[in-house]
């Protein structure tokens, strides 16, 4: 596990301390997206908690919601996470109000998702680091 991970792992709990908590993993790449999960998985459950996993290439709301949320949720006395990796899509609109948590893996000159909670390059996958991106996509608007 790096510092990358820990980091993460501890600014999700800070926010989302208890209940059956969602995070997704998601990028351009899908086999990279299920990387970082396991990664970040491993952080939380480092952290003392119930860490579920799964993956999925489903991305069509109802779908999501009947079969992955709607169970996750239905037992809400215990407290645990999901980490949900998938395609980019999960990311999209009409999903993104499902999850507590999203995290966008990049690697290179891969664009960046302006509205994840978190981005992490892993052009080196043994050395991730946090990336920090403006909403708006471009270094002019943020020089003056």
């Amino acid at each position: 596990m790096t510092d990358t991970w820990e980091a993460i792992a501890g600014e999700f709990l800070h926010n989302n301390a208890t209940g059956a908590r969602l995070v997704v993993v998601a990028g351009a790449e899908h086999d990279r997206s299920r990387r970082a999960a396991d990664a970040l998985a491993t952080a939380l459950e480092a952290h003392g908690e119930s860490v579920e996993r799964a993956d999925t290439h489903a991305v069509d709301p109802a779908l999501l919601r009947e079969r992955i949320v709607a169970p996750f949720r239905a037992d809400r006395a215990r407290d645990r996470v999901l980490v949900l990796s998938g395609p980019d899509r999960l990311l999209a609109d009409e999903n993104r109000g499902m999850w507590h948590f999203t995290l966008w893996n990049t690697a290179g000159d891969e664009p960046t998702h302006p509205d994840a909670s978190s981005l992490v390059d892993m052009t080196d996958p043994t050395a991730p680091y946090r990336r920090y991106g403006d909403s708006c996509g471009t270094a002019e608007c943020c020089s003056g």
